[in-house]
C-alpha cells in the first residue's frame, strides 16, 4: 500500500445496534476498492474483519477489525467494532482514534436499542457521522419508516442525500440527491451505470433535494439570506457547505445500501472522499504534559514532534503482543526508539504495518493520522502515549467501562492453576473491561467483565490460545465475621507433655468490638512478666492466625480489639509454639462468648434508565434488599443511586437487560460491610457447614 499524506486519509469507525451489518458493509467496501477480490460472508465466516474462531462460530464481531482501503486518490481506514455491548471496550477504543463514524441501520429492524447507545457514543466524542440504511433488498424493508424513525429518535439534523431506487429484491440504485442523477448497480455491485433519475421518483426526489438544500442553506447566515430570497444555490456552493455542514455536526448525511449484494458501496466511498473529515480537520489535539499534569495542546501536524495513541492490544502465544495505534503528530518509522509516557520505558520499534484483518500489509512510515500496528513491544497496553522522548506530551485516557458481572474460574484439569493464571493475565494486558483478582477470604480466583458473551469468550480463548480449560461458577460472597460484645478474661491452655520436652502456654485474653472499617489491635497488658516479652508476638501471631477463620462460617475475622491480660509460663516448657497455640484456642473461645455476628459487602450501585422502567427498577432493588439513595435526570434518563448487599447483585447485569429491554446500564462499586440480617446469616452458615461437611 503507497504512503497517503494527511489530507488524504480517512479514519471512519463502522457502529451499530448488533447484526445492523457493519461487518458485511466493511466487506463490501473493501471488495469495490479492489483491496479482497472476493465478497466474504458472515455465514460461511470468510469474511475479512471477522476472522477470530469465536467470531466465526457466533457469527459476531469480538474484535475491533482494521481494514484499509485505497479510492480514488484517498486511503480509508475502516474501524469494523462490536455490536454488543458485552464488548464496547473495543468500540469506544475506536471512537476514540476515529474521525468520524458511519452509523449502520437495518432497513427491516429500524432504530434499535443498540443505535441509540452508539449514537450517544459517537456524540459523546463530537464525531461527525453519516447513517447508512443497510439491508434495503431484505423483504419488509421500509426505507421511509427507517428515516422517520431516525428523524423521530435523532432530530431534523438526519437529512437523506440518497433515495432507493426499488424495493425490497426489487432495489436496484439510488437517485443522488446532491447531483440530482440517478445510479443504477451493476450485478456484482462495483460499477454504477448513471441515468436520468425516474419519472416515478422525480417528485420525491425534488421534495427531497428541497430539504436538504433547506438543511445546507441554514449552515450559513450567508447562504440561508440568498435561500431566503428564492435565489438558487450553485453546485458548488451546496457540496462546500454540505461538508461544512457534515463536519460541524450540524448534517447527519443519510445514504442507501444492502452490504451482502454489495449495492451501494462505491457511492458510499464517493460520499467519503468528498464530504467526511481527515486527520487535518480536526482540532488541536488534547492532553496532559507528564511532569506538571498541566493539560495542554498539540496540532495534527507533520511538523510537530511524534505522539501516538494506542486504542487496541491483541495478546498472541506465538506471535506475541501487537498492539494498534494511531499517530496524531509527527511520523514514525520502523526501526525507530519512542518512549512510553504511561509506563516511563523506551521502546524500540521494529517493522511497522497496517492489518487488514489478520493480514499484515507492511508500512515504509506512519504519517501524522494514519493507523498501524506494531508487534513485540515490552512494556506498551491499551490507552499508552507513545511520543518523542525529548518532547514529552501525554493523551488524555479513554474511559473505559467497568466490569458489571464476575464469575469464580477454576481449571478442569488440577495443577493447571499456573497456566490458567498466566493465560488470564495476557488478556489484562489486552482488554481493558476485563479484570482478574485472587479474593483470599473465599480462596477463589474471580473474573469480571461487561457481560456473560464477554467472559464466556475469555475463557473459550484460554482454551484457544493456552490448551487450558476452566469451569465457571458463580463467585463465594466474602463475608467476613465480626462481634458485637465483649469477653473478658477468656483462658487458653496448651499444655502437652510427651517423653522429653513439653509444652506449655497459658495466656487469659479480653476482646471488645472496634469501630467499623478497623481491623484488629492488640494491646499487651501483662505486668510482672507472668508471661514474657518474649512470647508475646507469638501470642499475636497466633490470634492473627485464628483470625483468618471464624467460628460462625470460616470467614475471617475482622474488627476485633484483643488485650493480652494475665497468663503463666513454664520455664523449660514453654515455646513460641506453645503461646501461639494458647493465644489461638483462647480467641476461638472469646469470639464465641461476644456475640459473633456475619458482615456482608454493600456495593454503591448507579443504575440509568429510560423514566418508563422507572418503577420496575426500584420494586427489583428493594427485593434485593437494597436502599434508594436518590434519584435524578441525566439527559432524559433517570440515574438511581441505591445501596445493594453484593450477593444480590451476581446476575444483575443480565436481569437488567432484561428488565430494561436492553436499555439500561449500571455501574457498581464497593462502599462498605455491615450485618447480615439474622434470616440470611442462617443460610449463609448452613451453607458454609455442609460444604465442610462434603469436604
Amino acid at each position: 500500500m503507497k504512503k497517503y499524506s494527511s489530507e488524504a486519509i480517512r479514519n471512519m469507525a463502522l457502529i451499530s445496534h448488533g447484526g445492523a451489518g457493519k461487518t458485511s458493509l466493511a466487506e463490501a467496501l473493501l471488495y469495490t476498492s479492489g483491496a479482497v477480490n472476493r465478497l466474504g460472508t458472515i455465514e460461511s465466516g470468510t469474511t475479512t474483519t471477522d476472522y477470530d474462531p469465536d467470531e466465526i462460530k457466533r457469527q459476531v464481531t469480538i474484535n475491533v477489525g482494521l481494514a484499509p482501503l485505497e479510492w480514488d486518490g484517498i486511503k480509508v481506514n475502516l474501524l469494523d467494532t462490536p455490536g454488543y455491548f458485552d464488548f464496547i471496550g473495543d468500540l469506544l477504543g475506536a471512537l476514540r482514534v476515529s474521525d468520524c463514524a458511519a452509523v449502520v441501520v437495518c432497513a427491516v429492524s429500524g432504530v434499535e436499542v443498540g443505535t441509540e447507545k452508539v449514537w450517544q457514543y459517537a456524540e459523546d466524542f463530537n464525531l461527525p457521522r453519516l447513517v447508512l440504511i443497510n439491508k434495503l433488498d431484505r423483504e419488509n424493508a421500509d426505507f421511509e419508516g427507517t428515516l422517520a424513525q431516525l428523524l423521530e429518535h435523532f432530530g431534523t439534523k438526519v437529512v437523506p442525500v440518497q433515495l432507493p431506487i426499488g424495493k425490497e429484491d426489487q432495489y436496484k440504485g439510488v437517485v443522488d440527491l446532491i447531483e440530482e442523477k440517478a445510479l443504477l448497480f451493476s450485478a456484482d455491485g462495483k460499477k454504477m451505470e448513471e441515468q436520468e433519475i425516474p419519472e416515478d421518483l422525480r417528485e420525491k426526489a425534488e421534495a427531497m433535494r428541497e430539504k436538504l438544500i433547506e438543511a445546507v442553506a441554514e449552515t450559513e447566515d450567508e447562504l440561508l439570506l440568498k435561500y431566503l430570497e428564492g435565489e438558487a444555490l450553485e453546485p458548488e456552493e451546496i457540496r462546500k457547505s454540505l461538508r461544512r455542514g457534515i463536519l460541524e455536526g450540524k448534517i447527519i448525511p443519510v445514504l442507501c445500501g444492502a452490504a451482502t449484494k454489495n449495492y451501494g458501496s462505491g457511492a458510499l466511498l464517493d460520499f467519503i472522499k468528498s464530504y467526511m473529515p481527515s486527520p487535518v480537520d480536526s482540532e488541536e489535539i488534547e492532553g496532559i504534559l507528564p511532569e506538571s499534569g498541566e493539560k495542554t495542546t498539540r496540532k495534527a501536524s507533520p511538523e510537530e514532534p511524534f505522539a501516538a495513541l494506542v486504542f487496541k492490544t491483541l495478546a498472541d502465544p506465538y506471535v506475541g503482543r501487537i498492539n494498534f495505534f494511531r499517530v496524531y503528530s509527527g511520523s514514525l518509522r520502523p526501526d525507530s526508539q519512542v518512549y512510553n509516557v504511561n509506563r516511563e520505558k523506551n521502546e524500540r520499534i521494529g517493522q511497522l504495518f497496517s492489518m487488514r484483518g489478520k493480514n499484515q500489509l507492511p508500512m515504509e512510515e506512519v504519517v501524522t493520522g494514519d493507523i498501524a500496528a506494531v508487534a513485540k513491544l515490552q512494556h506498551t497496553a491499551t490507552g499508552d502515549t507513545l511520543c518523542d522522548r525529548g518532547n514529552l506530551f501525554q493523551f488524555m485516557p479513554i474511559d473505559f467501562p467497568e466490569p458489571v458481572i464476575s464469575f469464580a474460574v477454576e481449571p478442569k484439569t488440577k495443577g493447571d492453576e499456573e497456566k490458567v493464571s498466566s493465560g488470564l493475565s495476557r488478556f489484562l494486558e489486552e482488554d481493558p473491561t476485563f479484570r482478574l483478582e485472587r479474593r483470599a477470604e473465599t480462596r477463589q480466583t474471580v473474573i469480571s467483565g461487561l457481560g456473560e458473551l464477554h467472559l464466556e469468550i475469555i475463557v473459550s480463548r484460554l482454551a484457544q490460545k493456552f490448551g487450558v480449560e476452566v469451569n465457571l461458577s458463580t463467585p463465594k460472597v466474602p463475608y467476613k465475621e465480626t462481634i458485637r460484645g465483649q469477653a473478658s478474661r477468656v483462658e487458653g491452655k496448651h499444655k502437652k507433655q510427651t517423653g522429653g520436652r513439653g509444652q506449655y502456654g497459658h495466656v487469659y485474653l479480653d476482646l471488645e468490638p472496634l469501630p467499623a472499617g478497623e481491623g484488629f489491635q492488640f494491646e499487651d497488658k501483662i505486668f510482672g512478666g507472668v508471661v514474657p516479652k518474649q512470647y508475646v508476638p507469638a501470642v499475636e501471631k497466633g490470634i492473627r492466625e485464628a483470625m483468618e477463620e471464624g467460628v460462625l462460617a470460616g470467614y475471617p475475622v475482622v474488627g476485633v480489639g484483643v488485650k493480652l491480660v494475665d497468663g503463666s509460663y513454664h520455664t523449660v516448657d514453654s515455646s513460641e509454639m506453645a503461646f501461639k497455640i494458647a493465644a489461638a484456642m483462647a480467641f476461638r473461645k472469646g469470639i464465641e462468648q461476644a456475640q459473633p455476628v456475619m458482615l456482608e459487602p454493600v456495593m454503591n450501585v448507579e443504575i440509568t434508565v429510560p423514566e418508563a422502567f422507572m418503577g420496575d427498577i426500584m420494586g427489583d432493588l428493594n427485593g434485593r434488599r437494597g436502599r434508594i439513595q436518590g434519584v435524578e435526570s441525566a439527559g432524559g434518563l433517570q440515574k438511581i443511586r441505591a445501596q445493594v448487599p453484593m450477593a444480590e447483585m451476581f446476575k444483575y447485569s443480565i436481569d437488567l437487560r432484561s428488565m430494561t429491554q436492553g436499555r439500561g446500564f449500571f455501574t457498581m462499586a464497593f462502599s462498605h460491610y455491615e450485618e447480615v440480617p439474622h434470616q440470611v446469616a442462617e443460610q449463609v452458615i448452613a451453607a458454609a457447614k455442609a460444604e465442610k461437611e462434603k469436604e
